[in-house]
């Protein structure tokens, strides 16, 4: 049987796509885990996502948060400085 008495070291995420391409989504924390004096990890999944996942579980240290997900390439007309170039002043 499991050792569920010892503090989780990690927190777990699922990566929940959305949209047609495959790196389009998320990260959502889906639980928490520890590793073991063995080198083994031991994962308690409380939730899982709906729709879009496809079972890859990543464990970050606790504070660490999800891995960076790619950003999408910054159309020229999608500028963010836009609304301060058309200002009137």
């Amino acid at each position: 049987m499991p050792e569920l008495s010892k503090p989780p070291t990690h927190t777990a995420y699922a990566f929940r796509r959305m949209g047609k391409k495959p790196h389009q989504g998320r990260w959502l924390e889906v639980g928490t885990g520890r590793l073991d004096a063995d080198g083994k990890f031991h994962t308690f999944m409380d939730r899982t996502p709906i729709g879009g996942f496809n079972g890859y579980v990543f464990l970050a240290p606790i504070g660490s948060g999800p891995p960076g997900v790619e950003q999408k390439p910054q159309r020229p007309d999608d500028d963010d400085d836009s609304a301060d170039d058309h200002a009137d002043g």
